[in-house]
């Protein structure tokens, strides 16, 4: 059922009366439908301030309206309080400014779209930070840290985000006069000072006393004793009471140095047990975690759970003997201190990856929120989570906690059935269980992440029905009109109300692909973007995931953007035209499809995959842009042109048919004509006599070695043989369907691939050496996901081998040429993604090439960066590390870069000539 349209008087209004970006169309509320929780709630607009005096007119007219309004954030909250039905205020675009910070006094004021990351950059050059820290600290804003009152690994040590709040200054619904809201009430809402003075009993007896305590509105604040401090109860509404126009902060100093012990135990209660006994020895962190949701167990000590346990000091050997006191002291399994901040960021990386990680099982099952941060006092968790172990048990779910031991938080995600009305009705009575289960231990049901939708309905069992009253009468001296986040904290929606899994079709989509890791079905792999959001970050540092955002800043051109939307497509009631979606297309059209996610995205969203079957089936049947036929069949027109390359090329220079050439085919202006090789590598090698005498290798003649950098595919030649080995290449006509799937044109892909698959004959299942990191990602995701029936496929695809990785694997005592000098350049994000570079960093190591290559993307993907209209993204993203890193280059740098659109596009954009490894090793050779 298509979703209902925005009322033209409340248009009208709020474009008359905003001086920010007023957006009622599709794409802008299909992209704020859900945030990375289970629920989903249709808005009317999407509203992005400029300043205060634009949020209290948009407050003005949506009372006016009678329309709602949430205050949105990053829109990393897990209980639904980011989703709404009316107006979501989009604090993130406009409203990101550090107004002061005070080294003296150590405050900051910062606007509610403040980057937590941001701030804390800002700091640190006065040696200062914010002390919260959540796991989203890279995209999560300081609004949206109030508003859930934001705790995060630190908080042992600096508190929760209510615990560094200073003031706030706020606007009520219906606009008017800000607040300024501090210790004391001078600027409180009428009738608050009398509410407080009437329940003080209440007040001081109602609220258990724990580190964790999130749920209900914070009403002890309220006591005179404490204040009275309105701006702390404040913290943690939920964005139900006002909406926050500035904050100030308070900054802690930074340790000057930090180490990190990593206890090990026998399991997640043994070390959540343990941790209690760790707080007096002063740590920054305590933190735990089980092996379940470990993707890389390289450093950790001995055991199935561990406990992160960070220290600082003012020196290196001052954090290593505070983190080695604690490693004694603790009764552990085994352990280590870590002080390179490289493995410690590896480590840190496991942990702030879970929430990710935890939504699939270890066989896949999906996991989902619901239940994901119940805080008990610490001496009670490891009895609690033996109590929780079995209360899953009962009800025959499972799930893996971990989190921030030291305060007794815990998150989980379940695998609850939210697909069908048994599994729901399951989920109820569980919730209903679990909430018994934590009050029993004397516990908050949400200990970092707010109630929500999720758990506000369960209040009454953890505070009863006469503090609950207080909730609601607390609300509506703030709002009495009930027009901010209703449904959430007071007069709550049922916590099986608005699940987002609801809109979807219950039958898989007949569709391309075959989404082996979802069981074949699209709406299950689109369904694996849970909305962490760390697609959103704006430094990539060595990951790729997302350049298109970094370039743009647009939701829309996030991962978790285009999935969005493709789930809106799916669903039918924002976006009711399915695949012939002009919105989903737009989003999806400066995707670079790099592949990024399909690493760095903590689930393995594949978008590279949802974009070419999204393009396949838009345009079945259609015609398509000319660019997908000029570059998505360019194996064919490099073949048809290669016998008169040497005449295109000179045509090619002449500017009017260049140009001509290029508006023909889709190229923008901008963007320089590859040079075609006068002679092909697979003409090269016929001509050439076989020198080698050891064992066999299939080198694959890939398009863009064969046809426009045969000499990185020489000098593979040069090394394997070198290495003791005899390249064959595979017979004519193979080719691995690129640039087919990359323009969505799967049906020619499959055509060609199963071409390839009976011309590989009995070669089939042999190493195979890839040059272009493009090609060699195409044949082991792409070829097998595209015939998924075929046998054949599989064993090619487990076949290939980067250069590197066969040098290692089947010649492992060749030793490489010494070429002792320093590098630039890029790894190809497909290499990131498909294969990782571990290979490639060892045997650079071993020829003594030295340095880093940068992360990101060249921006040049394939075809996106000669696309017409794609010129300034591609720009951007090469400027976001790769040309900034070659210009940092000292004099002399060897610039590496395997993948041909990466040596392209630093040609282009920096005049510079970047080479294969291939290459370079082939050089030292021969030297």
């Amino acid at each position: 059922m298509p979703a209902p349209h925005p009322h033209p008087d409340l248009t009208r209004a709020l474009a008359q009366a905003v001086r920010g970006d007023v957006d009622f169309t599709r794409t802008a509320r299909a992209l704020t439908t859900m945030d990375a929780s289970n629920y989903r709630r249709v808005p009317t607009a999407v509203v992005a301030p400029r300043d205060a005096a634009d949020v209290a007119e948009v407050l003005r007219v949506c009372r006016e309206h009678a329309t709602p309004v949430v205050p949105r954030g990053g829109g990393t909250s897990i209980a639904g309080q980011a989703t709404g039905t009316g107006v979501v205020l989009d604090l993130t675009r406009h409203m990101r400014r550090i107004t002061a910070l005070d080294p003296a006094s150590r405050t900051a004021v910062v606007q509610p779209g403040v980057v937590l990351d941001d701030l804390r950059a800002a700091a640190a050059p006065y040696g200062l930070t914010f002390g919260p820290d959540p796991s989203t600290h890279s995209r999560c804003t300081l609004g949206g840290m109030i508003g859930n009152n934001s705790c995060g690994s630190h908080s042992v040590a600096w508190g929760t985000t209510a615990d560094n709040v200073r003031s706030l200054r706020v606007v009520r619904y219906g606009g008017g006069e800000s607040l300024h809201l501090g210790r004391g009430l001078p600027d409180a809402p009428p009738g608050l000072h009398a509410f407080a003075a009437t329940h003080l009993a209440l007040l001081r007896t109602g609220f258990p006393e724990l580190p964790r305590r999130i749920s209900g509105y914070a009403l002890d604040a309220l006591l005179p004793e404490r204040g009275p401090d309105p701006a702390r109860a404040l913290c943690g509404s939920e964005g139900t009471l006002a909406v926050v126009t500035e904050a100030t902060v308070r900054l802690v100093e930074t340790p000057g140095a930090r180490a990190l012990a990593v206890l090990g135990y026998a399991d997640e209660s043994a070390a959540a047990e343990a941790a209690p006994g760790l707080l007096p020895h002063g740590p920054l962190t305590v933190e735990g975690m089980a092996a379940d949701l470990v993707r890389e167990p390289a450093g950790l000590p001995r055991g199935a759970a561990w406990l992160f346990v960070e220290t600082g000091g003012a020196t290196p050997a001052e954090a290593r003997a505070h983190a080695t006191r604690i490693l004694r002291a603790a009764d552990a399994l085994d352990g280590t201190v870590v002080t390179d901040p490289a493995g410690m960021r590896t480590l840190w990386r496991n942990r702030e990856d879970a929430a990710g990680t935890a939504t699939r099982m270890p066989d896949g099952t999906e996991a989902w929120p619901g239940w994901e941060d119940c805080a008990v006092p610490p001496a009670r968790l490891g009895a609690y989570l033996r109590d929780f172990r079995s209360l899953l048990a009962e009800h025959g779910l499972r799930g893996t906690p971990y989190g921030h031991f030291g305060d007794g938080c815990i998150h989980v995600r379940v695998d609850f059935d939210l697909l069908t009305e048994q599994g729901v009705a399951r989920f109820r009575r569980f919730s209903e269980d679990q909430a018994g289960l934590v009050v029993a231990h004397g516990g908050s049901l949400s200990g970092e992440h707010g109630d929500g939708q999720a758990r506000a309905e369960l209040l009454p069992r953890m505070y009863g029905d006469e503090m609950v009253g207080l909730f609601t009468r607390f609300k509506d001296l703030w709002d009495p009109d009930g027009g901010l986040n209703p449904g959430i904290l007071a007069r709550p929606a049922r916590l099986d109300e608005n699940l987002r899994f609801a809109v979807l079709p219950r039958r898989p989509v007949d569709v391309a692909f075959g989404y082996p890791h979802d069981g074949g079905d699209f709406a299950a792999a689109v369904r694996r973007c849970v909305g962490v959001a760390k697609c959103r970050t704006a430094t990539a540092g060595p990951d790729v995931m997302c350049p298109s955002f970094r370039a743009t800043g647009e939701e829309e051109h996030s991962t978790r953007g285009r999935a969005r939307l493709l789930h809106e497509m799916l669903a039918g009631e924002v976006i009711t035209d399915g695949w012939r979606s002009t919105e989903v297309r737009d989003a999806l059209d400066l995707c670079l499809s790099c592949k990024g996610c399909r690493t760095d995205c903590p689930v393995g969203v594949d978008m590279a995959t949802y974009k070419a079957e999204f393009l396949h089936q838009h345009y079945r049947g259609r015609p398509r842009p000319a660019a997908h036929y000029a570059m998505g069949g360019l194996p064919r027109w490099l073949r048809t042109a290669a016998p008169v390359a040497g005449v295109l090329n000179a045509l090619a220079r002449i500017g009017p048919l260049a140009a001509l050439a290029k508006r023909l085919a889709g190229i923008d202006q901008r963007r320089g004509l590859p040079v075609l090789a006068r002679q092909t590598f697979r003409a090269w090698f016929r001509r050439r006599r076989t020198r080698g005498d050891g064992p066999a290798v299939l080198l694959w003649p890939d398009t863009f070695t064969d046809h426009l950098s045969p000499e990185a595919g020489r000098a593979a030649v040069r090394v394997l043989e070198a290495a003791g080995r005899t390249p064959v290449l595979p017979g004519r006509g193979v080719c691995c369907g690129l640039t087919y799937v990359s323009t969505g044109r799967l049906d020619a892909a499959r055509a060609v691939m199963r071409r390839t698959l009976d011309r590989m004959g009995a070669a089939l299942g042999e190493p195979l050496v890839v040059l272009e990191p493009s090609c060699a990602a195409a044949l082991r995701t792409d070829l097998p996901e595209l015939l998924p029936d075929d046998p054949r496929a599989a064993r090619l695809a487990a076949s290939v081998r980067t250069l590197a990785q066969y040098l290692e694997e089947y010649a492992p005592d060749w030793t490489p040429p010494r070429l002792d000098r320093r590098i630039a350049g890029q790894t190809h994000c497909h290499q990131h993604a498909v294969f990782g570079d571990a290979a490639e960093r060892r045997l650079r190591e071993r020829a003594g090439l030295s340095g880093e290559l940068s992360g990101g993307c060249c921006g040049l993907a394939g075809n996106f960066g000669f696309e017409k209209g794609h010129w300034d993204v591609s720009v951007a993203c090469a400027e976001d590390q790769l040309l900034p890193s070659v210009r940092a280059a000292d004099p002399g740098t060897e610039l590496l870069a395997d993948g041909f659109s990466c040596r392209t596009q630093l040609d282009q954009l920096a005049g510079r000539r970047a080479r294969h490894l291939a290459e370079v090793l082939a050089e030292g050779l021969d030297a």
